[in-house]
């Protein structure tokens, strides 16, 4: 089979294609990461990310190769889950932007938007680092733009692009040491062919794709009810809605529609606009957006009527009651009951719920950013998986936002004490800044896979004391381990230690543990919190 111009329905076909053939080999890319702690793997988040954009393409009621890389663009860009996700959207990004307003495209056209996506998702990276998916992405499209004059077949074409991605692919452990030593590729650059094979796999044989993956897991719709006074609800009607659309200005459009509503999101960009908005009168902001183009994917909810039920980000996100005019909002990421309860006494506004295994979305983190009503509106991840999801928010915002880029809870608790809202946004940035330079993290969890790291073997299932990207401590007894943790990173510029025991663990365990920390570590002051995290033992936080 032969094919010198690939349609819309065809490419179509090979975004669900890649989807499902990422979906079906998500743990294979998973087992890659090196470090084998229980968090959001790349494999996991890229398949999101993808179920994100076919779920977006789905939508279309037209297919051409235009419309299809668009839609793909921005369902990834709003669904996009971890860095791995991130980048895998920047892809999908410069993608759209080299086949839009093609209704076909030739291998010339591929191998263009091939080497424009490669430079978009680099150019999202503060620091790229070789041996990545970055690596594997510009392999692909180097040798793209090479063949793309005399290779005329699409099929052909791309079955040349992906054999030289895996030679690439094979290539990064001697980019890494820590692949190398480890005895792996890199997980990203695994993901990112799972993609193109699943593409090519889908495009070259005529048996029909079913959707089966796209259906949500437990661990991706988790609702929690609670209930909620109905004359609270200023604007009963929940109106979400996609616009198709030539009109790029959707920060005029946005303006337009400010009156009729609150809790507003609308962004946009190649073709497409999505709107979010909480109001009385769904139809005047329908016939609103009717002007700009043809309306799909409409979602209204009476509010009123669903108020013992309502929506998984608003129900988990133990959002505090918004003041009017504020100086600022704080929204953070948090992932145990007893940590919650910190945040809120630290007066966050937004708790977005980010569990080690299910990292929030670019879309998770906007629509925090739209429920808050600050004049300056700080994010901290406190997730170093999370900053690039929560800088694309920032980017998608019309808001004054800033992301403080904590990488763990213990950073983000000193973050927080440190900040005064009397201060301006710079002062209190600078404070943070000095306040987590204090602070060292040191957690304790399982292994959940076999790896090599630093010349140390760890087998599955091993307790590991951890901080940073350093495995401190190994065995088989979490207090052994956590003990043998705090004496390797405990110095005498520290004076506290804070023990956050994870949900399972008693309260007396961890007291027991504190006692021993207390003997060897006499001048310190030692505190037991609850902080009821999942997978993580113990979270020390030392300063």
């Amino acid at each position: 089979m032969k094919v010198q111009n690939m349609d819309g329905v065809m490419l179509k076909k090979a975004f669900i294609g890649a989807t499902q053939f990422l979906e079906t080999n998500k743990e294979e890319v998973n087992a890659l990461n090196v470090f084998p702690v229980p968090d959001g793997d790349t494999g996991t988040n890229m398949s999101l990310t993808m179920k994100s954009a076919v779920k977006q393409i789905l939508n279309l009621e037209e297919y051409s190769a235009g419309k299809v890389a668009v839609a793909a663009s921005n369902g990834s860009l709003m669904g996009a889950r971890g860095n791995s996700g991130v980048i895998l959207s920047q892809l999908f990004r410069g993608f759209a932007t080299g086949l839009k307003d093609k209704k076909t495209v030739s291998t010339i056209d591929l191998a263009d938007a091939f080497k424009l996506a490669s430079d978009t998702a680099y150019k999202a990276v503060m620091k790229p680092t070789e041996g990545t998916i970055l690596t594997v992405a510009r392999g692909c499209a180097e040798y793209a733009l090479e063949i793309a004059e005399d290779e005329k077949d699409i099929i052909t074409f791309m079955r040349m692009v992906i054999e030289h991605g895996n030679n690439v692919l094979d290539k990064t452990p001697e980019m890494l040491p820590v692949l190398k030593q480890a005895g792996v590729v890199d997980a990203g650059g695994k993901g990112l062919m799972c993609v193109l094979t699943g593409a090519y796999n889908a495009v070259t044989t005529g048996e029909e794709i079913k959707l089966e993956f796209l259906e949500p897991s437990a661990v991706e719709d988790v609702h929690v009810s609670r209930d909620i006074d109905t004359a609270d609800i200023k604007y009963g009607y929940c109106t979400e809605f996609m616009i198709n659309t030539s009109y790029d200005d959707y920060e005029r459009f946005r303006e337009e529609i400010s009156v009729f509503g609150d809790s507003l999101m609308v962004v946009g960009g190649e073709g497409l606009i999505k709107v979010h908005v909480h109001t009385n009168n769904p139809g005047d902001v329908l016939e609103k957006a009717l002007t700009l183009g043809e309306l799909n994917d409409i979602k209204i909810d009476n509010m009123r009527y669903q108020h013992s039920h309502i929506i998984a980000n608003e129900e988990t996100s133990n959002k505090k009651a918004n003041e009017p005019n504020k100086k600022y909002s704080l929204i953070t990421v948090s992932i145990g009951e007893g940590i919650n309860t910190v945040f809120n006494e630290l007066n966050v506004d937004y708790i977005i719920p980010g569990v080690q295994t299910m990292n929030p979305s670019t879309e998770d983190l906007l629509n925090a950013i739209e429920e808050v009503e600050g004049e300056n509106i700080i994010i901290l991840p406190n997730n170093g998986n999370i900053v690039l999801a929560a800088d694309q928010a920032k980017e998608l915002s019309n808001k004054n936002v800033y992301v403080f880029p904590t990488k763990t809870i213990p950073e983000g608790i000193s973050a927080l004490l440190s900040f005064n809202p009397e201060l301006d946004v710079e002062e209190n940035l600078e404070n943070m800044r000095d306040a987590i330079s204090y602070v060292k993290t040191a957690q304790v969890t399982y292994a959940v896979r076999d790896t090599e790291i630093n010349d140390t073997k760890i087998k599955k299932d091993d307790i590991i004391g951890i901080t940073g990207d350093e495995i401190l401590s190994i065995g088989s007894d979490v207090d052994q381990v956590a003990f043998e943790l705090l004496e390797k990173i405990v110095d005498d510029e520290s004076s506290l230690i804070t023990i956050f025991y994870g949900n399972g663990l008693e309260e007396e365990m961890a007291l027991e543990l504190s006692e021993r920390v207390e003997e060897i570590f006499e001048d310190f002051d030692v505190e037991v919190v609850f902080g009821g995290q999942p997978l993580y033992y113990y979270i020390f936080s030392i300063e």
